[in-house]
């Protein structure tokens, strides 16, 4: 597979090399570091290292059609709450691409996506610590707006990736055996038809994976190959618009957990269906989106339970918090879970989403408008409908004057900690104010005031932030947060960044308390702990 991929791209830059066209090279270089110590109160532990590094280099040449780049990776070692088997330094992306008028091709590493990605997304996230790039294959064509087809061909990446040398692969976690192959197709009806005020596309992908299973596996039915496939159609019209999309998973398989079967493993079909329709226009937007999940948790590696380990996109639909006591509970959809005492096959909900701009002039708008927002989801188990997770929420922004502007929220949150076994939940109450003045042209401060109040978990909370910005150079922030229904713990943080062209250093220090970070709706959990951050991010 290595050599293949080296001979391509090797091809590939020698035809580039006779081109006439001058190239010019980018790229961008991310650096995180931690010094951590040991924390009583918060029961942080710093560890052996007491020491944490996250290192990304990117390139990326470009000349006329094609382009060719790489990434290098190093965790020397990672930061804590990061998936294990990301460890050492390791060159992680290579590839090479040529982008016709209508059609490309890709050697190397490449992320791509089938529709909404429930059947097959690859990405990276460096803040999850997540990067399942596809090494291999991949084509593209393009017919006049009218057809779009692409196939693909590859590894997933899981750790440090297929490079990975043979003494790393002694001491990380890497696979190099699951292969996914997949087409997608998109026909544009409207555009063939030539209509001007209304778009219909209708689509569909088809996906193989293949993973070596165990010979106990194959005597009870189980196959390497699994085929799954969707069905989409999109449709918008002045402001209208609707989407639906159904997936077959494919069979998906489990240790079973009931030992007196005789069975090992449990059998099961996965699939989900998505509707979204809606409309936005005349400063009203309203969206409102039902989703169905049935063991819909696909895998590079079976039975790994890394957070990395994700081959589709199912992020969690509801809002997409960014306040610190907003997010001590963040909803991670339920796919499919197999326990000793409880089987959970996936959830069923959705959510209503809706804004409205007041327009200048009028009486709630004033002299200046207003934005009114509000969200309700709610999802359910499909086990015994058990709720799983409801949120409404609803905020307010208004700029008062030209320096001074507010955002009101308040949400109501409900979440089941038991993945719907039980059918309690906790409840809790959060309110937020966020605060902006603008004393100058390059001065500003902004003060966010927040209050949890709930009769269960660690009980009631309260935080505050103040930040001061000097544009277009300095920020200077501090915050706390304050469990004072229970743990009588402060989580304090401070910290001071500076920019300067493309170039951004900034020093922080803190308590942080264990939780979850969570980007586009998906998360990570990480531990509690407490210590000084460096972060260096520059590009070119």
């Amino acid at each position: 597979m290595k050599k293949i991929l080296f001979a391509l791209l090797a091809a590939a830059c020698a035809f580039s090399a006779g081109a006439q066209e001058k190239g010019y090279l980018t790229g961008s270089l991310e650096s995180n570091d931690y010094v951590y110590q040991d924390d009583v109160k918060s029961g942080a532990l710093a560890g052996d290292d007491k020491f944490g590094s996250n290192n990304y280099l990117k390139l990326d040449y470009y000349q006329g059609k094609f382009s060719a780049g790489m990434q290098i990776e190093g965790y020397l070692p990672r930061a804590v709450g990061y998936p294990g088997e990301l460890s050492g330094v390791n060159l992680s992306n290579i590839y090479a691409t040529w982008t016709d008028d209508s059609f490309s091709v890709t050697a190397g590493t490449f992320y791509d996506q089938f529709g909404s990605g429930l059947l097959f997304r690859s990405w990276e996230e460096r803040a999850l610590g997540l990067n399942n790039a596809i090494v291999g294959a991949r084509v593209t064509y393009n017919y006049e707006d009218i057809v779009s087809f692409k196939a693909l061909w590859g590894l997933p990446r899981f750790g440090m990736g297929v490079f990975t040398n043979n003494t790393q692969r002694e001491n990380t976690i890497t696979n190099t055996e699951t292969q996914v192959r997949g087409a997608d197709l998109s026909f544009a009806i409207s555009n063939l038809a030539d209509w001007s005020n209304v778009f219909l596309s209708v689509e569909g992908s088809v996906l193989s994976r293949y993973e070596a299973i165990s010979t106990d596996l194959v005597d009870e039915g189980g196959k390497p190959t699994t085929f799954g496939y969707s069905a989409r159609a999109n449709f918008e019209s002045n402001g209208f618009f609707a989407k639906a999309e159904y997936v077959s998973a494919g069979k998906k398989y489990f240790q079973n957990t009931d030992y007196t079967s005789d069975k090992l493993f449990l059998q099961k079909n996965g699939n989900a269906q998505l509707i979204e329709f809606g409309y936005n226009g005349k400063g009203l937007g309203v969206t409102v989106t039902g989703r169905r999940l049935e063991w819909m948790n696909s895998q590079i590696i079976s039975g790994n339970v890394s957070t990395s380990n994700l081959m589709n996109y199912v992020p969690a639909m509801c809002t997409q918090y960014t306040y610190m006591l907003t997010t001590f509970h963040p909803y991670s959809p339920q796919t499919g879970l197999v326990l000793p005492s409880f089987i959970n096959s996936g959830e069923v909900g959705g959510q209503i989403d809706a804004f409205y701009n007041f327009r200048r002039g009028t009486a709630l708008g004033g002299k200046r408008g207003m934005r009114v927002h509000a969200n309700f989801s709610t999802y359910y188990a499909l086990a015994n409908d058990n709720l799983l997770f409801r949120d409404f929420s609803f905020d307010v922004e208004k700029q008062w004057t030209k320096k001074f502007k507010s955002i009101l929220l308040y949400s109501l949150q409900q979440y089941n900690d038991s993945y719907g076994a039980e059918a309690d939940y906790m409840t809790q109450n959060i309110v937020v104010a966020d605060l902006l003045y603008k004393w100058t042209p390059t001065f500003s401060t902004k003060l966010e005031l927040q209050y949890l109040q709930t009769k269960q978990d660690k009980k009631d909370w309260m935080a505050a932030l103040l930040e001061v910005n000097f544009a277009p150079h300095w920020s200077i922030y501090a915050s706390d947060m304050f469990n004072h229904g229970s743990t009588k713990v402060h989580y304090y943080n401070a910290g001071v960044s500076y920019n300067k062209s493309r170039t951004r250093v900034a020093l922080a220090y803190g308590r942080y308390k264990s939780g979850f970070i969570c980007s586009g709706g998906v998360c990570r959990t990480i531990p509690a702990y407490t210590g000084a951050s460096v972060t260096i991010t520059t590009s070119f």
